[in-house]
């Protein structure tokens, strides 16, 4: 794999199909977008248009960019075959399923070229033993967060038969698309960040359970004390900057239990049940007063390109990785 333009197959026009293909677009790839759903695909070339018009208006977007070369840059192809003929890269964004997925590789096996790579967006499964053996070489995980292309963070991690050099490949690939591939050394559920996520989201929903504070006072701990510092440091940073002498007495001296995964939440279940269920109901956690779930997720990609902006801006801490740790 090159830089040069290549051509790309994205198979799933959903949350995260049709924000890849626009990624990737970006990225001076043509891209062909393939969704068994008729109106998964009716409805991607509208959502691409609004993230792109979004990219635009916070100045992160390739010059010359408008929906009419989006349009031809991204295909909308409601066949298979189609879309993975010529591929280069297969991007595989399907549904969250063990069987799915395996159906789906076993396609990508028969129609695709021998040489193309595939990369699954999966977030939590295995897909390696999922794979027809002789694409192992080629396959690997590259997950994305939502929005792509608004995060820039992408988990690339190897099965135990790719190829390492296809591994650099796409890392290489990404990284020039400015965002910031991380190599894992070997395949864990849930990757670093959605790991880290989920054993935060635990205890979050322990305070909850047990009254402690609000939704609201736990959010602005997180942004008014974690997140400012984490942002800066990360966590192993902040922790050299504490001191790990003080550090290991801290872990020492810890008084209480985490939180198990019981996979309940009685906080959580109560506003399930009350149809509280997100932005798409118009309530979670908090009451979004009737706006409108385009305003909101607009609103939530204008601020957040304002913050990666100053992020940008600020240099990095000095410090290097210890060799061998």
């Amino acid at each position: 794999m090159t830089t040069a333009p290549m051509p790309v197959a994205v198979l799933g026009a959903g949350t995260m199909g049709h924000a890849l293909a626009l990624v990737h677009a970006l990225g001076g790839h043509p891209v062909r977008l393939y969704d068994n759903s008729p109106a998964a695909l009716a409805r991607a070339p509208g959502l691409m248009h609004t993230a792109l018009a979004t990219i635009a208006e916070a100045g992160e977007a390739p010059p010359g960019w408008t929906a009419a070369r989006l349009d031809a840059q991204v295909r909308i192809v409601p066949d298979l075959a189609e879309a993975v003929a010529g591929a280069g890269l297969v991007v595989e964004a399907v549904a969250e399923d063990a069987e799915v997925k395996r159906q789906v590789f076993a396609a990508i096996d028969a129609l695709a070229p021998e040489d193309a790579i595939l990369a699954s967006n999966t977030s939590m499964l295995d897909i390696f033993p999922l794979v027809p053996a002789r694409r192992a070489p080629r396959t690997l995980i590259a997950h994305w967060y939502t929005p792509p292309y608004l995060v820039d963070l992408v988990d690339v991690v190897a099965g135990p038969g790719t190829d390492p050099a296809v591994v650099e490949q796409v890392r290489a690939l990404y990284a020039g698309f400015g965002k910031h591939p991380i190599v894992l050394r070997r395949f864990v559920p849930g990757f670093i960040a959605n790991r880290l996520q989920g054993a935060i989201g635990l205890e979050i929903q322990a305070l909850l359970d047990a009254g402690v504070a609000t939704p609201a006072d736990i959010d602005d701990s997180i942004r008014h004390g974690l997140a400012l510092r984490m942002a800066l440091m990360g966590q192993l940073m902040k922790t050299d900057f504490t001191g790990l002498e003080l550090s290991r007495k801290i872990l020492a001296n810890r008084s209480y239990t985490p939180p198990e995964a019981t996979g309940r939440s009685a906080t959580l279940d109560r506003l399930v049940e009350a149809g509280r269920t997100g932005v798409h109901a118009g309530a979670g956690y908090y009451d979004y007063g009737g706006r409108s779930v385009a305003e909101l997720f607009q609103e939530r990609d204008r601020k957040l390109f304002q913050l990666k902006r100053a992020f940008r801006a600020i240099a990095p801490l000095p410090g290097r990785p210890v060799e061998g740790d």
